[in-house]
């Protein structure tokens, strides 16, 4: 899977079975998704303008919401499949699945999301503390650890800083754990100390996982 980091919380997944957006921002606005991931209602996660563009390109795509997004795109709903998404819903798309866990921050509808492509898992955890009920849904779906973890660092807003996110992952027996929300003096990856798992992905620079 190739993976593009487009700040913040925004991530592009793109195999051969499906193009996925995360949480799509400025960046993501001119690309194209089958599926797209929204965590939670913050501006940083949902960004509606990029979210029309991204559907009015290819309005067949999925977008799967935290309860707390859906009801802040009440207006797109109608016209786009948009589908409300809390801990524990599963959806299918393109041969890949789709589940949610749990969140625990500011937002208390925000979920995270586990992408399972048959081949490597992928946790995007959204905004969230360090908590062993988000631990539990994780490791109740994926018994052996997820293969990537993404992580936030910033330590703001009801999300972890780069000490809790290392040991969270450490906790979710993570092959490897990739730190977001950083950059403009909000947390350092050189602090995610995951040792020989730790990947640090550039803005804009796509990586194969």
């Amino acid at each position: 899977m190739k993976v593009t980091w487009l700040g913040d919380s925004a991530l592009l997944f793109e195999g051969e079975r499906a193009r996925i957006l995360v949480d799509p921002n400025g960046a993501a606005a001119t690309m194209g998704a089958d599926v797209v991931l929204i965590t939670g209602d913050h501006p940083l996660h949902l960004c509606k303008g990029a979210l029309q563009s991204i559907l009015e390109k290819n309005p067949d795509a999925v977008v799967l919401a935290s309860k707390s997004a859906y009801a802040a795109l009440s207006e797109l709903c109608g016209k786009y499949n948009i589908v409300p998404f809390t801990a524990h819903s599963v959806w299918s798309e393109k041969n890949v699945t789709f589940y949610a866990v749990r969140a625990e921050g500011a937002d208390a509808l925000a979920v995270g999301y586990i992408i399972d492509d048959g081949n490597r898992t992928y946790y995007v955890s959204g905004d969230t503390l360090y908590n062993y009920e988000v631990l539990d849904d994780v490791l109740e779906l994926v018994e052996d650890g997820v293969d990537y973890a993404f992580l936030p660092i910033n330590g703001r807003g009801g999300a972890m800083n780069a000490k809790d996110a290392a040991d969270f992952a450490y906790e979710l027996g993570a092959a490897h754990a990739i730190p977001l929300y950083y950059g403009e003096k909000r947390g350092n990856p050189d602090d995610f100390d995951f040792e020989e798992g730790r990947i640090v992905l550039l803005p804009g620079k796509a990586a194969e996982l």
